[in-house]
């Protein structure tokens, strides 16, 4: 993961409320199983158990995350028992067909995590964080942000 991706998914995580946490922890795995895919083809064994190992973490996360109390949760927690088994299987043989299995799963609830969160209208988790605006200003492919309210506290309220 790039240091710019790192800064865009801190961006995400605190302007996010629960669905969207759950949308950034899918995208998140995507990164790294397409940053595992990158260093499996350049022969980096280090960096490929790496970003598998980041990939479980994040898997590991949404199932930590899961509310029992919904029927719905055993069914996801099966699901990603499954992904972290493939994870697994990858990682100990190099087997790329099993990462390619985990993104297509992940991609698929993303994408239905992504049309749920459109619809979700509850606050941020983060009720103190920095608004950033960006956009497009002061000439062809230029990229510039901006803080609001820089001079306010951030972090947790009391």
């Amino acid at each position: 993961m790039t240091d710019d991706q790192k800064q865009q998914f801190t961006r995400k995580i605190s302007n996010a409320n629960k669905t969207g946490l759950i949308v950034v922890l899918y995208e998140m795995v995507l990164v790294y199983i397409g940053d595992a895919k990158k260093a499996l083809e350049v022969q980096e064994t280090e960096t490929f158990h790496q970003e598998i190992k980041k990939a479980k973490a994040c898997i590991k996360e949404l199932q930590n995350s899961l509310n029992f109390e919904n029927d719905l949760a055993m069914n996801y927690f099966e699901i990603y028992l499954y992904l972290r088994r493939e994870l697994s299987k990858a990682d100990f043989s190099g087997n790329r067909t099993a990462l390619d299995n985990v993104c297509s799963i992940v991609t698929d609830m993303h994408d239905a995590y992504l049309k749920i969160s459109e619809a979700d209208i509850s606050k941020p988790i983060m009720e103190n964080a920095q608004t950033v605006y960006a956009g497009l200003t002061y000439g062809k492919n230029s990229l510039n942000e901006s803080l609001a309210g820089q001079d306010l506290d951030r972090g947790f309220r009391v």
